[in-house]
């Protein structure tokens, strides 16, 4: 049974290294409704074997845009009155399950190694990350946009 989205979601995938994740980004931001991908920086786009591998087809279904310069993108949502969200650790950043936001907004999802920049985390306008029980620090990027774009489009409480 489709669900229908409380809230709507864009991502921007900056400097993702991986194929395969930006794959997996798009079958997931299908499965979630994400209105809108955007690959910045060196993200690699469709048409792309390691993308089509894990997509499934969805790399055609979700809209999607090509942009080398994030600031441009975060400039744009921010004029849009977009919430602009990182998926980082740092130490501004709020408990993803504790997190509540009115309203529509983007999540910023950075390298695998790297993360995000701090000069990118200052245009944001909040910060989150997903709590770790585990001997590693993070979670794969595929399946840390994964967690948080369910737990936002589910609607949590405010």
């Amino acid at each position: 049974m489709a669900g229908k989205n409380k809230v709507k979601i864009a991502v921007v995938c900056h400097n993702i290294r991986s194929a395969y994740n930006v794959g997996s980004i798009f079958r997931t931001a299908d499965g979630a409704g994400v209105a809108k991908i955007y690959l910045t920086g060196y993200t690699p786009t469709p048409p792309h074997s390691g993308i089509a591998k894990t997509a499934l087809g969805t790399e055609k279904l979700v809209p999607w845009e090509k942009a080398k310069n994030i600031n441009s993108v975060l400039k744009k949502l921010k004029k849009e009155k977009i919430k602009i969200v990182a998926v980082e650790q740092n130490k501004r950043s709020k408990n993803l399950f504790s997190f509540r936001s009115r309203g529509n907004l983007c999540l910023v999802l950075g390298n695998e190694v790297r993360g995000l920049s701090k000069a990118i985390l200052e245009k944001c306008d909040e910060i989150v990350e997903i709590p770790m029980f585990g001997r590693k620090e993070s979670l794969n990027v595929s399946v840390a946009f994964g967690i948080a774009a369910y737990f936002l489009v589910s609607g949590p409480k405010l």
